[in-house]
């Protein structure tokens, strides 16, 4: 049995090449982008008005004219214009080139205007006042994103921006998840009595589909056979697998055998840790990967947060910073394990607060909705005081 630590580093370890592809701007969103952008020409292109009003030379206002004749209009999306007289103005619209032999924008707020002449009744005017000037966001050939960070809405505008409507991003790897056991029915069936919905594979499905990764849902029987007949039928078209259940000591427990069949290399069974303890990890021929976690619905969702995540940030080259809270209140644990704790956060004075979460053990699944994070205390203690910082995962 191995430490929190040492499982962690070995999944790692183990992180897949995934390659690129490139995807319509939109369907980029959520994905991790595998370019660097840079800026096709300066942004913004031109001086740009930033408020409506009138445009003029700050000079003439600073020697004493108060009253420009409006010579024109510069709209938003036409040609630049140019100001034929120093003491005149031209009126100009937000997102508009800044007219030439200008180099001030006096919104409409400190104007009066009549019979084509602006009075300004403002004390002051300043050379560059309301104007966003040429290049002052970055100047062409810049990067404007750097390539490893998952695309946001943000990102799509700046992409959009320099013309990009495909983004080069890293593939996702197709993922089955397969629940096991007699005991499960499917959501849309009546349980009989000695029997349950399955909802582990939900879970785990709502999780990746959110993540914008390819998934399938399979359900393994309780039959040695049939359950690697199964497994030999849907690995072709995956490359990751995740299981739910049979991976412990018991007499129906056939999953390791089976897997071993296929060609599993099991890099480590078992961790050290509360929930989880069962957990199996192991690669497959042609560099396909397989997280076996243990079938009570906290377990499986507690080593999906912690392993099968960190797995996939490292293939798609996401980095990632540790974070820690302090326990809100006092725990004790005297086995020698890691005990992942479900907490809800609050922020006190700049401080993560985390307080556990009452749960009746790891068949707890309505307790997993109510936690925000999970806080990992290490084996070698068994009393946890308030106040400690620990290693936090959110959830």
């Amino acid at each position: 049995m191995i430490s929190v630590d040492e499982a962690l580093q070995l999944v790692l370890q183990h992180k897949m090449n995934l390659g690129t592809e490139e995807v319509p701007l939109l369907q980029a969103v959520g994905r991790v982008l595998a370019q660097e952008v840079t800026a096709d020409r300066d942004l913004p292109p031109f001086d740009r008005v930033t408020m409506d009003g009138i445009a003029i030379k700050a000079q003439s206002f600073a020697s004493g004219t108060r009253s420009f004749h409006i010579e024109k209009i510069q709209a938003a999306g036409s040609p630049q214009t140019a100001l034929a007289t120093a003491e005149n103005c031209i009126e100009v619209m937000t997102g508009a080139m800044l007219p030439a032999n200008t180099d001030a924008v006096v919104p409409y707020e400190v104007c009066e205007i009549q019979n084509q002449v602006a009075t300004v009744l403002a004390a002051k005017v300043t050379s560059g006042q309301n104007i966003h000037r040429q290049g002052s966001d970055s100047t062409a050939g810049s990067i404007l994103v750097s390539g490893g960070v998952t695309v946001t809405p943000a990102i799509i505008g700046t992409l959009a921006s320099v013309g990009m409507h495909q983004a080069k991003v890293y593939r996702m790897p197709r993922v089955a998840i397969c629940s096991t056991g007699d005991e499960l029915v499917d959501v849309e069936q009546t349980p009989l009595p000695h029997q349950i919905r399955r909802s582990n594979a939900y879970v785990l499905a709502a999780a990746l589909q959110e993540a914008k990764v390819p998934v399938s849902l399979c359900h393994l029987p309780d039959a040695p056979e049939t359950m690697q007949q199964e497994l030999a039928a849907i690995l072709p078209q995956h490359e990751v697998l995740l299981l739910s259940g049979a991976v412990s000591k018991g007499k129906f427990d056939f999953l390791p055998q089976g897997l071993e069949k296929l060609g599993l290399a099991t890099v480590f069974h078992k961790i050290a840790q509360k929930p989880g303890k069962p957990m199996l990890f192991g690669k497959l021929p042609e560099g396909k990967v397989v997280f076996g976690f243990p079938g009570n619905p906290v377990s499986t969702y507690v080593c999906f947060q912690l392993y099968f995540w960190p797995w996939l940030k490292a293939s798609l080259g996401l980095k990632t910073q540790p974070q820690k809270a302090q326990l809100a209140q006092p725990i004790s644990f005297p086995p020698a394990l890691g005990y992942h704790v479900p907490v809800t956060l609050t922020n006190e004075n700049g401080v993560l607060q985390a307080l556990p979460v009452k749960t009746s053990g790891s068949g707890d699944l309505t307790s997993l909705y109510k936690a925000d994070a999970l806080l990992s205390l290490p084996a070698d203690q068994d009393e946890f005081k308030a106040g400690e910082s620990f290693p936090l995962t959110l959830l």
